[in-house]
């Protein structure tokens, strides 16, 4: 979020009260700029007055440091801006602030931990609802569920025992109701509140209604083992899911409760969530990380594979970003904190995991849509059961009553329903633990439906990283001079290219002036003076817009150099039309990259495909090395989105695989958008719809192995379960299937596709 700084105060205030409202339990945030007051509406279940308080100070750095954006440094209205905002910083924290405009960018140096004049009130709200959190089972102490599903076993062995003793058929009768409340307690809860919130039926009451009517047919005992083992079922089920749940929550549990942290000179240990932005923590060797930050000090590897899921070691330096919960291998080393600790990788992984726990599949969807009008056929062609037989052919009501209630138990359909969450919990969990994030359940299920995957080259198939390949210059000119001229034009400029040349330049020790005048011409190259006269540094595009064409031996030279997939700079000096020389400059291809292209297609991907702003050559270099079906070269990002339209209509789903930044619109336009290397990339864990944590392309063929792993599981779940209801109830029909034993065969199925479902969790690429 920004805003940009004019006049308008309340652009400014609207960021802070954007900002503040994202914490949990704040309700609203209103900004008097004038008087720098603060009004926070809070929730006091969630913040007490202290919290909010805090928050107020945390979020008020976040939105001042994001308010910049000056178009024009040299203008007197911006300098008019700069001191206003300075004037204006000053007087809402109380304290002296820097503020600074260069390059455009106006920018604030804050106080750490300024106090924020702010009037905290609070809203009292009613407490919510009943009906608002009916969705959820009542929690009891210790595992009611188990004591109850005991419960009913014992009290069903102890009445038939007791008839088999001759106990009184009072005493049985009340083991009987013992057996019966605790057997149907939860499902009864469960199905009269979606009765009541939803007007369905669900299998749940199906269950309850099979047991009740057993026993008004004299048969109490079938129905106190149905609800024997449909509790027992729906024990093992939660515990089963309750598994998948356990294996992410397992991944907060790496995070330390406490950092060691410099508080006023000294290393003190405090708990993490008392951390703020700009702390400094110290890790030493075979310690988890804390906290998100940025090495300061010190170097050391580090065991990234809970976050990333990478099983070697990661080398840290200083300016390199580290994250919650990884371990520190080797050297002691101190980190500045860049996210708090609600706003980590781990606690997004976490957060984002649940989130697609919740966004279920079509599948999935399709199923539970079934079960509801499933379920109301199942109930009225019970009443037809119970009612024609008697009427229309003699049959003795008894009879026809107790085979009514086996059909309403045989043909329930709750593994058919179980069987798709059960599987796609599975492999979310697992897939999280391994360094790859699915955001639901319907971007894991179109992942096993891909034909084509698109690549964008640089990041992807290549490490994003131009090296200089070669040094070519003008007759009479040294290699080192002219290296040392075009990485002096080139230092001033930000381009990947640009850094390359001066990072060779530097290896080499060559010392470089200062250019001036410095112009960066988008798509062609630079401009500027160096040592008093003007260079040119760019492609051919540049010199033939300036009618200044290439000479042919170096038109010939840069053909060959383009060929053999490298980008080439040529050098010209405009006083006396003096050709310099050529600088080539490739990037560096994975060298896992054709293996991973021979890994897709054994996992049944149609094409492969790599989309590229290159020139035709470099691409044409690139796709060759790394073996895709097509290429796609000189692509704007307009351009990338008409090749993704273009292959979904040829081949159907399609994957872009990018950064999750440059390749927004072919992210969002693809049927499954990934990015790579989103570990601690805001931006990529919000847009695409999987990612990869580490910067690892082996993370692709886990995700599309995975996804395709979990379809084969659902389908043999579907399979499974469909074949048991029809057996079942031909079984009941044809063999005169008993009542407990249709309950074994129910429930038996509905566990037997949970399980089969959590092998996901132990899912391995083979």
């Amino acid at each position: 979020m920004s805003a940009v700084w004019n006049n308008e105060h309340h652009r400014c205030t609207d960021v802070l009260a954007d900002t503040m409202i994202g914490y949990d339990g704040i309700l609203e945030a209103t900004l008097d700029y004038q008087n720098a007051d603060l009004r926070i509406v809070y929730d006091p279940r969630v913040l007490d007055e202290a919290q909010a308080m805090q928050v107020a100070r945390e979020t008020a750095h976040h939105a001042w440091e994001r308010v910049q954006h000056c178009p024009d440094a040299r203008s007197p209205a911006c300098q008019h801006c700069a001191l206003r905002l300075r004037n204006d910083l000053t007087r809402f924290f109380g304290q002296p602030v820097q503020v600074s405009l260069e390059a455009g960018v106006l920018s604030a140096r804050l106080p750490r931990r300024a106090p924020v004049k702010a009037k905290v009130e609070a809203e009292i709200l009613p407490p919510p609802e009943t009906g608002a959190e009916t969705d959820q089972r009542p929690t009891f102490p210790g595992n009611l569920e188990v004591v109850f599903t005991l419960l009913t076993l014992l009290a069903t062995a102890g009445a038939m025992l007791g008839a088999r003793l001759g106990l009184p058929a009072g005493a049985q009768a009340v083991l009987y109701a013992v057996a019966y409340v605790a057997g149907g307690y939860f499902g009864f809860v469960d199905g009269l509140q979606l009765l009541v919130r939803e007007h369905e039926i669900d299998v749940d009451l199906l269950m309850i209604a099979a047991a009740l009517g057993a026993a008004l047919v004299g048969r109490p005992t079938d129905g106190a083992i149905l609800l024997f083992l449909f509790s027992l079922s729906n024990t093992l089920q939660s515990y089963a899911l309750g598994r998948t749940r356990k294996a992410i929550e397992k991944l907060m549990d790496l995070r330390p409760p406490v950092a060691t942290a410099k508080i006023n000179g000294a290393w003190k240990e405090v708990p993490v969530e008392a951390l703020r932005l700009g702390d400094i923590v110290m890790a030493r060797p075979g310690e988890r990380f804390p906290i998100d930050g940025e090495v300061v000090s010190g170097a050391t590897e580090v065991d990234q594979s809970p976050i990333t899921g990478e099983s070697v070691p990661v080398p840290k330096e200083i300016g390199d970003p580290v994250f919650a919960g990884t371990v520190n291998s080797t050297g002691t080393v101190e980190v500045r904190v860049t996210h708090l600790a609600q706003e980590s990788t781990l606690a997004n992984i976490v957060r984002m995991v649940e989130e697609a726990q919740e966004a279920k599949a079509k599948t999935q969807r399709a199923l539970e849509e079934f079960e509801g009008k499933y379920a109301r056929f199942v109930l009225l062609a019970t009443v037809v059961l119970i009612v024609v037989p008697p009427l229309f052919f003699q049959q003795v009501f008894p009879v026809a009553f107790y085979r009514a209630m086996t059909w309403l138990v045989v043909a329930s359909p709750c593994a058919l329903v179980i069987s798709t969450p059960a599987t796609i919990l599975s492999a979310i969990a697992n897939g999280a633990r391994h360094g790859v994030l699915f955001k639901g359940g319907a971007h894991l299920e179109r992942t096993a439906s891909l034909k084509v995957i698109a690549f964008d080259k640089t990041g992807t198939l290549t490490l994003g990283e131009p090296r200089l390949q070669g040094v070519f210059p003008a007759e009479g000119v040294s290699e080192d001079e002219f290296l040392r001229l075009v990485a002096t034009l080139e230092a001033r400029s930000e381009h990947p290219i640009a850094r390359a040349i001066v990072h060779a330049a530097e290896q080499r020790g060559i010392v470089l002036p200062e250019a001036t005048d410095f112009r960066a011409v988008v798509g062609q190259g630079v401009e500027g003076e160096v040592e008093g006269g003007v260079l040119w540094a760019g492609n051919p595009r540049m010199f033939a817009e300036r009618g200044v064409p290439l000479p042919p031996d170096y038109a010939e030279q840069l053909r060959a150099l383009e060929n053999q997939g490298q980008t080439v700079i040529a050098v010209y000096r405009p006083a006396g039309q003096q050709w310099l020389g050529l600088v080539a400059v490739a990037d560096t291809l994975r060298p896992e990259a054709h293996e991973i292209v021979e890994r897709l297609h054994a996992l049944g991907i149609e094409k492969v495909v790599m989309l590229t702003g290159d020139n035709e050559q470099v691409a044409a270099s690139i796709a060759a090395q790394v073996g895709v079906d097509e290429f796609y070269a000189e692509l704007l990002p307009r351009d990338k989105v008409r090749v993704l339209r273009h292959l979904q209509k040829a081949y159907g789903a399609v994957a872009m695989v990018g950064d999750g930044v440059n390749d927004a619109p072919a992210l969002a336009l693809a049927d499954v958008g990934i990015a790579m290397g989103g570990a601690g990339t805001d931006v990529a864990l919000e847009t695409a719809d999987v990612v990869l944590m580490a910067d690892d392309l082996y993370h692709l063929p886990y995700a599309v192995g995975l996804a395709r792993q979990a379809r084969k599981v659902v389908w043999q779940n579907i399979t499974f379960a469909l074949a048991v209801i029809v057996l079942l109830v031909a079984s009941a029909f044809g063999a005169n299937l008993t009542l407990p034993w249709g309950v074994v065969g129910h429930e038996g199925s509905t566990v037997i596709v949970v399980l089969n479902g959590l092998r996901l969790l132990g899912y391995r690429q083979a």
